[in-house]
């Protein structure tokens, strides 16, 4: 079943009048919202840390004059200072003809230009389109293109990444009309950071912009493999922002770490939780942790969020070295399979943690509350909440008793409101403004959701998404390859990883020669298979679809069908 466009549009007009009846909805804007906070929690903390020995990486190119703090790889700037420098890239953003509606495009790790990139394009009335920094120059061409985006920002080099290589290969297409590099070096054509917030006007907050406009477009890859736009406006992102903060009881007392990627739905949240609660927060460039627990302890941080990667490697890191995370209180945990036992765990180191459900398209839609019983934290992912709704519905799209399992449908003031190309929408929602999550699930009497499976065919590794198609077309392109199906394999670290199995016409194929073509294709390394599997035919319906569960059930088996290649995550 799918909706038509119009009926479409009905039902979010109708879910929209209802929200704002609730309360959900105000005619606030994130603009609004930083003036707010610029005068409530002015001096709330936003510290960028670099591992040790790259502290040059998070100020190179500030170029700011405001006196930031450092210590050893660590920037340490105020709301305040955060706003002044996002009201001066505001009116440089609009020097370059950005208007509301336009989109920025901000390709920068968790570092202050980050922060100020997002706030000054809301500030100028702009759509903000975070890029995932690790993403190769093909992967953000078709992004750009898509998302028509007027302004990319990106810094010059982070780590081994140089971004100026990058971009003599990047088609951003027709629209792209400005690049700001920050750093050093500025490549052919490119504009210095430093001259875009080289002026002393703050920009005055936009007009002609409602609370209803889209103000973000973060891309996922969806079944199909081809990266969908998903687009969130003032009204939802301000929804999921207080709800989050209400989910955990965060305050002024409160500090997050915040281990996400700039470029993710949560990295995203996390960049601006501060200016709803006065909640610092303490932002990786790259997620190490032995660096996570120094910075716990130095910080005294109550509350951080992860993957089941994140929570092991943190408590694991804790006991090896000494550190002192006994300030930690609560973590929320998802994007992966969740094991109980690791629940187990963080209680037992007194520290709070409790699955949460959601999606870019409908962030943290479930989630328990701090005094969930262990248990009801561990076995489900928690109560619809603030708002939000879920159903579970059968293949005929019935809803189904508590105990069944179906399929996941979702809705609440907090969901996105459609994806870039709006053909995606017709077939992800349900009449009534419900979305297709794609996962299967069930819900039990008292409400409580528990995640079993998913039916689309996306592969999770450390919490971001990756779609087999995309690997399967990659894996098409080499000479040998005749067939090759992608499937998730369970992984002990990352949650699942890339596993590949693959029909030859001759020869062998193995994990470096793989390895090889995805990095001649310019996608991010984790794309490529972690273990390819040489068969001599793969299973398949009388209709000729693949049969992935049995390649998943195979590589659950203690012995496999054909030479392995494997490589360590």
């Amino acid at each position: 079943m799918s909706v038509t466009p119009e009926q479409r549009r009905r039902d979010l007009l109708g879910l929209r009048e209802r929200w704002y009846a609730e309360g959900h909805y105000s005619s606030r804007t994130m603009a609004d919202a930083l003036a707010d906070a610029g005068r409530r929690v002015p001096g709330t903390r936003f510290v960028f840390a670099a591992e040790a020995g790259t502290g040059t990486e998070t100020e190179t190119g500030t170029g700011t004059g405001t006196g930031t703090g450092t210590d050893a790889g660590t920037t340490t700037v105020t709301l305040a200072e955060v706003l002044a420098l996002a009201g001066r890239a505001a009116t440089g953003l609009r020097a370059l003809g950005v208007r509301p509606g336009d989109v920025v495009a901000v390709q920068v790790p968790n570092r202050l230009e980050l922060i100020v990139s997002y706030f000054g394009a809301w500030l100028a009335g702009a759509v903000v389109l975070p890029v995932t920094h690790i993403y190769g120059s093909a992967e953000v061409g078709v992004i750009l293109r898509d998302a028509g985006a007027k302004v990319l920002v990106l810094p010059d080099a982070w780590r081994s990444i140089d971004f100026t290589d990058r971009l003599a290969r990047l088609d951003g297409g027709p629209g792209l009309e400005h690049v700001v590099m920050i750093g050093d070096r500025t490549a052919p054509g490119a504009m210095p950071w430093t001259d875009l917030v080289a002026g002393t006007a703050q920009a005055a907050l936009p007009t002609g912009v409602h609370a209803d406009d889209v103000c973000a477009l973060i891309y996922t890859s969806g079944t199909t493999g081809v990266p969908k736009g998903v687009q969130h406006t003032h009204n939802t992102l301000l929804h999921e922002l207080r709800k989050g903060d209400l989910m955990n009881e965060a305050g002024p007392q409160d500090i997050r770490l915040i281990p996400w990627p700039s470029g993710h739905v949560a990295g995203l949240l996390a960049a601006c939780s501060g200016i709803v609660s006065g909640t610092d927060t303490v932002h990786m460039d790259r997620w190490n942790p032995v660096r996570a627990v120094e910075l716990v302890e130095k910080y005294r941080c109550t509350i951080t969020s992860g993957t089941p990667l994140h929570v092991e490697a943190l408590l694991k890191a804790a006991e090896e070295s000494g550190h002192d995370i006994s300030s930690l209180r609560f973590v929320q945990i998802g994007a992966a399979g969740v094991p109980p036992a690791l629940v187990a765990r963080a209680d037992a180191a007194g520290l709070v943690m409790a699955r949460a459900y959601g999606s870019t398209e409908h962030p943290r839609c479930a989630t328990s509350p701090l005094d969930a019983s262990a248990h009801q934290r561990a076995m489900t992912d928690g109560l619809a909440r603030f708002g939000d709704e879920i159903r579970i519905v059968d293949e005929q799209l019935r809803s189904r008793p508590a105990g069944e399992t179906g399929e996941v449908v979702t809705r609440g003031p907090s969901q996105f409101v459609g994806y870039r190309d709006p053909a995606h929408d017709d077939s992800a929602f349900l009449p009534g403004g419900w979305f297709r999550t794609g996962d299967v699930g069930r819900l039990d009497g008292d409400g409580r959701l528990t995640v079993t499976d998913r039916i689309k065919d996306i592969i999770i590794r450390g919490g971001e998404n990756i779609a087999s198609k995309e690997v399967e077309d990659i894996l098409a392109t080499h000479p040998r390859v005749r067939h090759a199906a992608v499937v998730a394999e369970p992984d002990p670290r990352y949650g699942e990883r890339v596993a590949a199995f693959v029909v030859l016409d001759s020869g062998t194929l193995d994990v470096e020669e793989v390895r090889e073509l995805f990095a001649r294709h310019r996608v991010a390394p984790q794309k490529a298979p972690e273990r390819v599997e040489v068969v001599a035919d793969l299973p398949r319906a009388p209709s000729g679809k693949v049969r992935k569960y049995e390649l998943r059930d195979r590589l659950r088996a203690p012995a496999a069908d054909g030479p392995v290649e494997e490589t360590g995550p």
